[in-house]
Protein backbone atom coordinates (compact mmCIF):
# COMPACT_ATOMS: atom_id res chain seq x y z
CA UNK A 1 0.00 0.00 0.00
CA UNK A 2 0.76 3.57 -0.70
CA UNK A 3 0.55 6.47 1.17
CA UNK A 4 0.07 8.92 -1.70
CA UNK A 5 -2.43 6.01 -3.11
CA UNK A 6 -4.15 5.89 -0.09
CA UNK A 7 -4.23 9.81 0.17
CA UNK A 8 -5.93 10.45 -3.20
CA UNK A 9 -8.54 7.14 -2.84
CA UNK A 10 -11.18 9.50 -1.53
CA UNK A 11 -11.13 11.13 -4.56
CA UNK A 12 -12.36 8.57 -6.97
CA UNK A 13 -15.17 6.96 -4.66
CA UNK A 14 -18.32 6.53 -6.05
CA UNK A 15 -21.99 6.92 -4.86
CA UNK A 16 -25.34 5.38 -5.42
CA UNK A 17 -25.98 9.44 -5.35
CA UNK A 18 -23.40 9.71 -8.21
CA UNK A 19 -24.68 7.67 -10.65
CA UNK A 20 -27.50 9.85 -13.18
CA UNK A 21 -29.98 6.95 -13.72
CA UNK A 22 -28.16 3.85 -13.33
CA UNK A 23 -29.51 3.57 -9.19
CA UNK A 24 -32.66 4.95 -10.10
CA UNK A 25 -33.85 2.11 -11.89
CA UNK A 26 -34.63 -1.86 -11.02
CA UNK A 27 -34.28 -5.13 -12.76
CA UNK A 28 -31.25 -6.88 -14.92
CA UNK A 29 -30.16 -3.78 -16.92
CA UNK A 30 -29.60 -1.43 -13.82
CA UNK A 31 -28.04 -4.21 -11.85
CA UNK A 32 -25.47 -4.66 -15.01
CA UNK A 33 -24.48 -1.06 -15.31
CA UNK A 34 -23.73 -0.29 -12.22
CA UNK A 35 -22.07 -3.57 -11.36
CA UNK A 36 -19.48 -2.23 -14.23
CA UNK A 37 -19.16 1.10 -13.02
CA UNK A 38 -18.25 -0.05 -9.13
CA UNK A 39 -16.06 -2.48 -11.13
CA UNK A 40 -14.28 0.14 -12.52
CA UNK A 41 -13.99 2.44 -9.50
CA UNK A 42 -12.70 -0.79 -7.68
CA UNK A 43 -10.21 -1.78 -9.28
CA UNK A 44 -8.88 2.32 -9.54
CA UNK A 45 -8.57 2.08 -5.91
CA UNK A 46 -6.99 -1.18 -6.06
CA UNK A 47 -4.43 0.72 -8.82
CA UNK A 48 -3.42 3.48 -6.45
CA UNK A 49 -2.97 1.03 -3.38
CA UNK A 50 -0.79 -1.21 -4.49
CA UNK A 51 2.66 -0.38 -6.26
CA UNK A 52 3.84 -3.78 -7.62
CA UNK A 53 2.74 -4.38 -10.89
CA UNK A 54 2.88 -8.36 -10.53
CA UNK A 55 0.27 -7.51 -7.63
CA UNK A 56 -1.78 -5.33 -9.35
CA UNK A 57 -1.95 -7.93 -12.03
CA UNK A 58 -2.85 -10.71 -10.10
CA UNK A 59 -5.67 -8.58 -8.23
CA UNK A 60 -7.18 -7.87 -12.22
CA UNK A 61 -6.95 -10.94 -13.16
CA UNK A 62 -9.21 -12.95 -9.80
CA UNK A 63 -11.95 -10.75 -11.71
CA UNK A 64 -14.32 -12.40 -13.59
CA UNK A 65 -13.45 -12.98 -17.08
CA UNK A 66 -16.13 -11.03 -18.59
CA UNK A 67 -15.53 -8.62 -15.78
CA UNK A 68 -11.80 -8.26 -16.78
CA UNK A 69 -11.72 -5.47 -19.16
CA UNK A 70 -13.23 -3.12 -16.82
CA UNK A 71 -11.02 -4.16 -13.91
CA UNK A 72 -8.51 -3.00 -16.88
CA UNK A 73 -10.12 0.15 -16.87
CA UNK A 74 -9.90 0.79 -13.56
CA UNK A 75 -6.70 0.21 -13.39
CA UNK A 76 -6.03 3.02 -16.31
CA UNK A 77 -8.13 5.32 -13.72
CA UNK A 78 -5.49 5.21 -10.85
CA UNK A 79 -2.47 4.98 -13.21
CA UNK A 80 -3.28 8.47 -14.94
CA UNK A 81 -3.83 9.81 -11.99
CA UNK A 82 -0.54 8.53 -10.75
CA UNK A 83 1.22 9.80 -13.19
CA UNK A 84 -0.15 13.38 -13.01
CA UNK A 85 1.19 13.90 -9.57
CA UNK A 86 4.57 11.45 -10.50
CA UNK A 87 4.71 12.17 -14.24
CA UNK A 88 8.53 11.15 -14.51
CA UNK A 89 7.29 7.57 -13.56
CA UNK A 90 5.27 7.26 -16.66
CA UNK A 91 3.06 4.46 -15.35
CA UNK A 92 0.16 4.33 -18.04
CA UNK A 93 2.75 3.83 -20.60
CA UNK A 94 4.60 1.11 -19.04
CA UNK A 95 1.96 -0.55 -18.03
CA UNK A 96 0.73 -0.83 -21.72
CA UNK A 97 4.05 -2.04 -22.95
CA UNK A 98 3.95 -4.74 -20.85
CA UNK A 99 1.13 -6.41 -18.39
CA UNK A 100 -1.76 -4.15 -19.77
CA UNK A 101 -1.10 -4.75 -23.62
CA UNK A 102 -3.94 -6.77 -24.08
CA UNK A 103 -6.47 -4.60 -22.67
CA UNK A 104 -4.57 -1.12 -24.01
CA UNK A 105 -7.88 0.40 -25.26
CA UNK A 106 -9.49 -0.50 -21.86
CA UNK A 107 -6.67 1.27 -19.90
CA UNK A 108 -6.81 4.24 -22.02
CA UNK A 109 -10.41 4.62 -21.70
CA UNK A 110 -9.80 4.36 -18.00
CA UNK A 111 -6.33 7.20 -18.19
CA UNK A 112 -9.03 9.27 -19.56
CA UNK A 113 -11.72 9.26 -16.79
CA UNK A 114 -8.79 9.66 -14.21
CA UNK A 115 -7.46 12.74 -15.93
CA UNK A 116 -11.40 14.46 -15.72
CA UNK A 117 -11.85 13.36 -12.12
CA UNK A 118 -8.56 15.52 -11.52
CA UNK A 119 -9.62 18.35 -14.21
CA UNK A 120 -6.80 18.00 -16.27
CA UNK A 121 -6.75 18.76 -19.55
CA UNK A 122 -5.96 15.00 -21.61
CA UNK A 123 -4.04 16.48 -24.75
CA UNK A 124 -0.65 17.01 -23.02
CA UNK A 125 -0.93 12.95 -21.78
CA UNK A 126 -2.30 11.59 -24.93
CA UNK A 127 0.52 12.94 -27.09
CA UNK A 128 2.95 11.64 -24.28
CA UNK A 129 2.02 8.07 -25.13
CA UNK A 130 4.15 6.27 -27.84
CA UNK A 131 0.86 4.84 -29.65
CA UNK A 132 0.17 6.75 -32.94
CA UNK A 133 -3.60 5.08 -33.49
CA UNK A 134 -4.96 4.29 -30.20
CA UNK A 135 -4.37 7.51 -27.83
CA UNK A 136 -7.33 8.75 -29.30
CA UNK A 137 -9.34 6.65 -26.78
CA UNK A 138 -7.67 8.75 -24.14
CA UNK A 139 -10.28 11.40 -25.09
CA UNK A 140 -13.12 9.14 -25.35
CA UNK A 141 -12.89 8.13 -21.41
CA UNK A 142 -12.51 11.82 -20.11
CA UNK A 143 -15.62 12.22 -22.81
CA UNK A 144 -17.53 9.15 -20.87
CA UNK A 145 -16.42 10.58 -17.26
CA UNK A 146 -17.80 14.25 -18.45
CA UNK A 147 -21.15 12.77 -20.00
CA UNK A 148 -21.99 10.39 -16.84
CA UNK A 149 -20.44 12.46 -13.93
CA UNK A 150 -21.18 16.10 -15.02
CA UNK A 151 -24.06 15.22 -16.99
CA UNK A 152 -25.99 18.19 -16.93
CA UNK A 153 -23.08 20.65 -18.29
CA UNK A 154 -22.46 18.08 -20.88
CA UNK A 155 -26.00 16.30 -22.42
CA UNK A 156 -27.94 18.68 -21.05
CA UNK A 157 -26.78 21.85 -21.91
CA UNK A 158 -24.59 20.06 -24.70
CA UNK A 159 -21.12 21.82 -23.30
CA UNK A 160 -18.00 20.97 -25.08
CA UNK A 161 -14.76 21.48 -23.72
CA UNK A 162 -12.68 24.72 -24.40
CA UNK A 163 -9.23 22.91 -24.07
CA UNK A 164 -10.21 20.42 -27.29
CA UNK A 165 -10.36 21.34 -30.77
CA UNK A 166 -10.26 19.26 -34.02
CA UNK A 167 -10.46 15.35 -34.14
CA UNK A 168 -10.09 15.69 -30.27
CA UNK A 169 -13.70 17.23 -30.26
CA UNK A 170 -15.24 14.00 -32.06
CA UNK A 171 -13.15 11.19 -29.87
CA UNK A 172 -14.75 13.19 -26.95
CA UNK A 173 -18.06 12.43 -28.03
CA UNK A 174 -17.47 8.87 -28.57
CA UNK A 175 -17.06 8.78 -24.86
CA UNK A 176 -19.95 11.21 -24.84
CA UNK A 177 -22.41 8.45 -26.25
CA UNK A 178 -20.98 5.54 -24.09
CA UNK A 179 -22.16 8.12 -21.06
CA UNK A 180 -25.70 7.69 -22.95
CA UNK A 181 -25.94 4.51 -22.65
CA UNK A 182 -25.55 3.99 -19.18
CA UNK A 183 -26.63 7.22 -18.19
CA UNK A 184 -30.33 6.84 -19.58
CA UNK A 185 -30.24 2.95 -18.42
CA UNK A 186 -29.64 1.97 -21.61
CA UNK A 187 -33.69 2.74 -22.66
CA UNK A 188 -33.60 3.27 -26.42
CA UNK A 189 -36.34 5.96 -26.59
CA UNK A 190 -34.43 7.75 -24.21
CA UNK A 191 -30.98 7.29 -25.82
CA UNK A 192 -32.34 8.56 -28.84
CA UNK A 193 -34.06 11.46 -27.46
CA UNK A 194 -30.71 12.69 -25.58
CA UNK A 195 -28.32 12.26 -29.05
CA UNK A 196 -31.58 13.89 -31.17
CA UNK A 197 -31.19 17.19 -29.08
CA UNK A 198 -27.50 17.58 -30.08
CA UNK A 199 -26.42 19.63 -33.13
CA UNK A 200 -26.89 16.99 -36.54
CA UNK A 201 -22.83 17.60 -36.75
CA UNK A 202 -22.93 15.44 -33.41
CA UNK A 203 -24.86 12.82 -33.59
CA UNK A 204 -22.39 10.04 -35.55
CA UNK A 205 -20.25 9.89 -33.01
CA UNK A 206 -22.55 10.00 -30.47
CA UNK A 207 -24.22 6.84 -31.91
CA UNK A 208 -20.77 5.44 -32.32
CA UNK A 209 -19.95 5.72 -28.60
CA UNK A 210 -23.66 3.90 -27.85
CA UNK A 211 -22.57 1.26 -30.28
CA UNK A 212 -19.33 0.70 -28.10
CA UNK A 213 -21.34 0.81 -25.14
CA UNK A 214 -24.08 -1.79 -26.56
CA UNK A 215 -21.37 -3.96 -28.03
CA UNK A 216 -19.33 -3.80 -24.86
CA UNK A 217 -20.83 -3.88 -21.92
CA UNK A 218 -24.37 -4.91 -22.54
CA UNK A 219 -27.36 -4.76 -20.07
CA UNK A 220 -29.73 -5.39 -22.91
CA UNK A 221 -31.68 -8.20 -24.64
CA UNK A 222 -32.21 -8.90 -28.12
CA UNK A 223 -35.66 -7.07 -28.95
CA UNK A 224 -33.80 -4.24 -27.23
CA UNK A 225 -31.31 -4.69 -29.73
CA UNK A 226 -33.03 -4.54 -32.69
CA UNK A 227 -34.78 -1.86 -31.49
CA UNK A 228 -31.93 0.09 -31.48
CA UNK A 229 -30.90 -0.66 -34.62
CA UNK A 230 -33.86 0.61 -35.94
CA UNK A 231 -33.88 3.95 -34.60
CA UNK A 232 -30.52 4.65 -35.30
CA UNK A 233 -32.08 5.08 -38.84
CA UNK A 234 -29.04 6.61 -41.00
CA UNK A 235 -26.77 6.28 -38.20
CA UNK A 236 -26.64 2.62 -38.32
CA UNK A 237 -22.98 2.59 -39.89
CA UNK A 238 -22.07 5.07 -37.04
CA UNK A 239 -23.70 1.75 -34.12
CA UNK A 240 -22.30 -0.81 -36.25
CA UNK A 241 -18.73 0.87 -36.07
CA UNK A 242 -18.94 1.14 -32.08
CA UNK A 243 -20.52 -2.89 -31.88
CA UNK A 244 -17.73 -3.68 -33.80
CA UNK A 245 -14.47 -1.66 -32.13
CA UNK A 246 -16.47 -3.75 -29.17
CA UNK A 247 -15.79 -7.04 -31.14
CA UNK A 248 -12.12 -6.48 -31.52
CA UNK A 249 -11.52 -4.93 -27.54
CA UNK A 250 -12.92 -8.27 -26.98
CA UNK A 251 -11.63 -11.12 -29.22
CA UNK A 252 -8.17 -9.42 -28.67
CA UNK A 253 -8.12 -10.78 -24.71
CA UNK A 254 -10.16 -13.98 -25.61
CA UNK A 255 -13.08 -12.42 -23.55
CA UNK A 256 -16.17 -13.05 -25.44
CA UNK A 257 -19.58 -12.13 -24.08
CA UNK A 258 -23.20 -13.43 -25.59
CA UNK A 259 -24.18 -9.55 -25.46
CA UNK A 260 -21.18 -8.68 -27.90
CA UNK A 261 -22.53 -12.06 -29.98
CA UNK A 262 -25.78 -11.00 -30.09
CA UNK A 263 -25.30 -7.09 -30.96
CA UNK A 264 -22.81 -8.16 -33.94
CA UNK A 265 -25.56 -10.12 -35.55
CA UNK A 266 -28.41 -7.86 -34.73
CA UNK A 267 -26.73 -4.93 -35.68
CA UNK A 268 -23.73 -5.71 -38.34
CA UNK A 269 -25.25 -9.15 -39.75
CA UNK A 270 -21.91 -10.84 -39.16
CA UNK A 271 -20.93 -12.62 -36.13
CA UNK A 272 -18.53 -11.40 -33.18
CA UNK A 273 -15.15 -13.51 -34.45
CA UNK A 274 -16.24 -12.22 -37.87
CA UNK A 275 -16.55 -8.50 -36.94
CA UNK A 276 -13.33 -8.38 -34.51
CA UNK A 277 -11.47 -10.26 -37.76
CA UNK A 278 -13.13 -6.75 -39.50
CA UNK A 279 -11.51 -4.39 -36.88
CA UNK A 280 -8.25 -6.58 -37.26
CA UNK A 281 -8.21 -6.16 -41.21
CA UNK A 282 -9.03 -2.53 -41.39
CA UNK A 283 -5.68 -1.95 -39.02
CA UNK A 284 -3.51 -3.13 -41.84
CA UNK A 285 -1.15 -0.19 -43.48
CA UNK A 286 -3.05 2.89 -41.67
CA UNK A 287 -1.18 6.06 -42.66
CA UNK A 288 0.41 7.80 -39.87
CA UNK A 289 1.43 10.61 -41.15
CA UNK A 290 -0.85 12.66 -38.84
CA UNK A 291 -2.84 14.71 -41.88
CA UNK A 292 -5.74 12.76 -40.34
CA UNK A 293 -5.51 10.78 -37.39
CA UNK A 294 -5.09 7.18 -38.00
CA UNK A 295 -7.40 6.05 -35.31
CA UNK A 296 -9.89 7.95 -37.25
CA UNK A 297 -9.15 6.34 -40.54
CA UNK A 298 -9.52 2.76 -38.70
CA UNK A 299 -13.06 3.70 -37.74
CA UNK A 300 -14.03 5.28 -41.22
CA UNK A 301 -12.84 1.84 -42.71
CA UNK A 302 -14.89 -0.28 -40.34
CA UNK A 303 -18.41 1.90 -40.76
CA UNK A 304 -17.08 2.29 -44.34
CA UNK A 305 -18.72 -1.63 -44.43
CA UNK A 306 -21.61 -1.16 -43.44
CA UNK A 307 -23.18 2.34 -45.55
Amino acid sequence: MTLLGAVMRPLFEVTPSDLPAVAVGSGATAERLSRVVFTVTECCEVTLLNRRESTLVDKLDAYPEELRGFAYEGAGVGLAALDHLLPWKQRTRRFVDGAGSPYVFAVYLGAGMGLARLGRNPEPFRRRLRDEVFNWVVLDGYGFHEGFFAHRRHVQERATPRHLSGYGLSAFDHGLGRSIWFATGADVRRVVATIEAFPELRRGDLWAGVGLACGYTGGVDEPTVKALRVRADAYRGRLAEGVVVAARARHQVGNTAEHNEIACQVVCGIDSREAADLAATALVDLPTDEVEPAYEIWRQRIRGQFV
